[in-house]
Order: C-alpha cells, then structure tokens, then sequence
C-alpha cells in the first residue's frame, strides 16, 4: 500500500493560450489570458507524486469577427506526476472546472452568455515540468483537453483547448 511520504505546498501561475473546436470542423482563434492559484504536493515515493491544485484561469476564444468570448473558471486539476532525479517531470491527470463567469465582448457590447453553457467542465492535462534543485522554483507547461463538451446546445460539439505555461514556488520541499 502506498502512503504520503512528505507533502508541499506552493503557488502557480502563467499564461493561457485557450481556444474551442466545434465537431472536429471548425476551429476558432485563441484568447491569451492568464493562470493563478495554489498546490499542493503530495509524494508517494521518491519518483511518484500526486498535486492536486486550485487554480483560477481566465479562458475563451474568438471567433474571427470582433466577438470574445471569455470564461473565467475555477479549476481542480488532479495530476499524477513521474519526477526524474535531475528536476524534470512528467504529469497527467483529470480536471475540473467550475465556470464562474462567461461573457461575449462585441467591442461595443458585452453580454452574459454563461447560460448557453455548461457551469462544469472537464478536462484531461498533459504537460511537464521543471524545479530547479534546492530553490522551489520550477515551471510548468502543460495542455489541457476538453473531454467533455462546453455548451449547453445540442447542434454543435464546442470542446476547450488551453495551453498553459507558467512558474511555481514550492514553499517546503522533501525531496531536493
């Protein structure tokens, strides 16, 4: 059976770069906004971790005229992590995300759109990392792909993309 070794917590954030597919026919442009929020690193061996976060992100698209579409969304990544003993690692898990807002923006006109889409998303992350030796600093990339569909309508399939590339700082870490 496998128990917590030690556990770590820290701070993350970064840049987002999100966009939308519509039934594998349509893409739309992507919106850059920003990634912030906590961790929390839990070791189960030495090369073995999970880090479960809480993190704001601030996403959307464009859909080729002047309409933004921005979600803001409070996500709960759940990640498995493999760490290679020279600072890299390897992550993949399930994510969950809460919508808390989601406007479109004309330029002229912003409107409340939140309700022609689902309040929870779900997503798969991919990514890796870095965390320099003996600093708790590290960053972090990693792609976060909509397994289960945005909006609420039932003529077209929109699913999230997001590519995140950010920093983090590791307040206490065991295994340096």
């Amino acid at each position: 059976m496998l128990k917590a070794q030690s556990v770590s917590f820290g701070l993350k954030g970064g840049l987002n770069v999100s966009s939308a597919r519509v039934s594998n026919t349509a893409n739309f442009d992507p919106r850059i906004s920003f990634h912030a929020g906590g961790l929390a690193h839990i070791h189960l061996t030495k090369q073995f971790a999970i880090q479960p976060e809480l993190v704001y992100s601030a996403q959307g698209f464009k859909n080729g005229s002047n309409d933004v579409y921005r979600f803001n969304y409070v996500n709960v990544p759940v990640l498995v992590q493999y760490m290679f003993n020279n600072g890299f690692r390897l992550q993949t898990g399930p994510q969950v995300g809460l919508m808390l807002t989601g406007k479109r923006d004309n330029g002229t006109t912003t409107l409340d759109v939140k309700d022609g889409y689902k309040d929870v998303a779900f997503d798969w992350s991919f990514g890796a990392g870095y965390l320099v030796p003996k600093t708790g600093f590290g960053i972090d990339a990693r792609f976060n792909l909509g397994i289960a569909k945005l909006n609420e309508s039932t003529g077209s399939d929109l699913r999230s993309g997001v590519i995140q590339v950010g920093v983090f700082y590791m307040f206490d870490q065991h295994y340096k």
